[in-house]
């Protein structure tokens, strides 16, 4: 993998009361380890070096527990706006300096078990600006809010979805640095308008992913990821039995 990753792990993550109150989302336990140390191995597996973190509220747990990410055999930094939340194009925006001109995006409360490289590579052959990666939802996760048709994000509307939305956005995107940069440092902005508004001029390429994704950003969800990690786990450890016998 050739580009860098950008974490968005500053929200306040209020649904996640009380188990939020004191620490923040990424280190919540989720089956025995902090979340961040999932998402984190996953990058160093798909071949990804260099990732950086934008942190907000207890931002600085965060860094104690990853550190420079070298026991993942990574290169971790961090980019933190705090007490003033910027938004999560904002927070990018306030990034960029670490960053380079494109990047990989993912939600810092999100696990997503698919290989990245055919994403990267979907990007980088697009000729557009932004990736988005889509799954056929049908308000089954969420609420259903982009209309991908024949292969073409045709549009991405999170504040008023229609029902002919039968996608939703999956949470892994790769973007240009030039399309947060029209927004001024320190500006707060959400980086599901500048998809939006990229999805309507026809900038924004799209990627079909069909395997669910895994969210820790509400209790049931926290739950299900919780069990994921422990049927992977146990999974894992009746292979190498086997193997061994």
């Amino acid at each position: 993998m050739t580009l860098p990753v950008a974490i968005l792990a500053g929200g306040l993550a209020t649904r996640l009361k009380p188990i939020s109150e004191k620490i923040p989302k990424a280190l919540v336990d989720v089956a025995g380890r902090p979340f961040v140390d999932w998402q984190l191995e996953q990058l160093r597996d798909q071949g990804f070096r260099r990732v950086v973190l934008c942190i907000g509220y207890l931002g600085e747990q965060i860094r104690d527990v990853v550190g420079d990410g070298a026991r993942f055999g990574l290169t971790v930094s961090y980019s933190q706006d705090w007490p003033d939340l910027l938004g999560t194009g904002g927070a990018l925006r306030k990034a960029l300096p670490l960053l380079d001109s494109r990047f990989v995006v993912l939600y810092g409360d999100s696990y997503l078990p698919i290989d990245f490289r055919p994403v990267e590579q979907s990007f980088l052959h697009s000729g557009k600006p932004a990736l988005m990666t889509v799954q056929r939802n049908s308000d089954r996760w969420d609420k259903s809010n982009v209309l991908f048709a024949d292969g073409v994000l045709v549009e991405y509307n999170k504040r008023a979805p229609r029902p002919e939305m039968k996608y939703i956005d999956y949470g892994l995107g790769v973007v240009s640095a030039d399309i947060l940069t029209g927004h001024g440092e320190g500006e707060a902005f959400d980086l599901g308008d500048v998809y939006r508004e990229l999805s309507i001029e026809g900038r924004l390429a799209g990627y079909e992913v069909r395997e669910r994704f895994y969210e820790i950003g509400s209790h049931q969800g926290l739950a299900e990821a919780t069990q994921y990690f422990r049927d992977r786990d146990f999974r894992d450890r009746d292979f190498r039995g086997r193997g061994e016998g």
